[in-house]
């Protein structure tokens, strides 16, 4: 963990949307903000040091192949001492997913950022069927892609953020409109949970809160609707025309930009 040794001076985070950031709160410069955004930010607090070099090279809609081809490269020429890698998400949702392929292209990813000195974070996603009927089909996916993560994570000493089972990620809070990425404050309660698994824990964010009012069926109903229009409806069609959510985006910080200790201070969770 990192809290074992020297401070981390220099963090990139690799991967997909949920590494990007989206549907956090937006920046100054426009950009959404994000779990590993709030990550510099309070690795330079908790660490007790005066700066962090942070860089975010995660791209929405990128597959782990393309990961491994173009983010990690980078990743590699910028030398950093914690590296996160976040993705496989979207590998699972497309139709011609094969684990083998994903796992090989993430193992590959681990091996050259760890051969080149980097401390690596994975994460072992959670259960999707626990709160999405939709999203349960790929529930078989992604149990078998958090074993092999947990495997290549044993295997090259990495730290992992492990969300199976964690019932706080069942609450309808934690997610956005969309019931893809996060919201504010689950972006919020991910930061804890990777300085939890770095050894830099601060604030719990694995107990339940308390519940809110359950809407009824019709309201309900009327939500699934929504969402199918605003969302569900404009992911297939993406997808039938073979359109990335990412097409045209670039990397938020695809270079190392400085996180002040004067921006670590959050207010304190719900």
């Amino acid at each position: 963990m990192i809290a074992d040794r020297e401070p981390c001076a220099r963090f990139v985070a690799v991967g997909d949307s949920f590494s990007e950031g989206l549907n956090d709160e937006i920046r100054g410069d426009g950009r959404y903000r994000g779990w590993a955004d709030r990550v510099a930010e309070l690795l330079v607090a908790r660490q007790n040091i005066e700066q962090l070099s942070y860089a975010n090279l995660a791209i929405r809609g990128r597959l782990m192949r393309q990961i491994r081809d173009e983010q990690v490269p980078q990743a590699q020429a910028l030398k950093p001492d914690l590296v996160t890698v976040g993705a496989g998400v979207n590998d699972a949702l497309r139709r011609t997913f094969s684990l083998d392929v994903v796992c090989t292209d993430l193992e590959n990813s681990v091996r050259d950022l760890t051969v080149a000195g980097s401390h690596v974070l994975l994460f072992a996603y959670g259960d999707p069927s626990r709160r999405s009927k939709a999203l349960g089909r790929v529930a078989d996916r992604m149990r078998a892609y958090r074993t092999a993560t947990l495997d290549i994570a044993a295997a090259y000493g990495c730290t992992v953020v492990d969300f199976w089972g964690i019932a706080l990620y069942d609450d309808t809070r934690l997610w956005s409109a969309d019931r893809l990425h996060l919201s504010p404050l689950g972006h919020r309660l991910t930061a804890e949970a990777v300085m939890d698994a770095l050894g830099l824990g601060g604030e719990a964010w694995r107990s339940p809160m308390s519940d809110p009012p359950r809407p009824g069926w019709s309201r309900r109903r009327g939500s699934d609707a929504a969402w199918f229009l605003a969302h569900a409806g404009p992911w297939i069609t993406r997808r039938i025309r073979g359109v990335s959510s990412g097409a045209g985006v670039v990397a938020k910080d695809p270079t190392y930009r400085t996180v002040h200790k004067a921006g670590a201070s959050l207010p304190p969770l719900p």
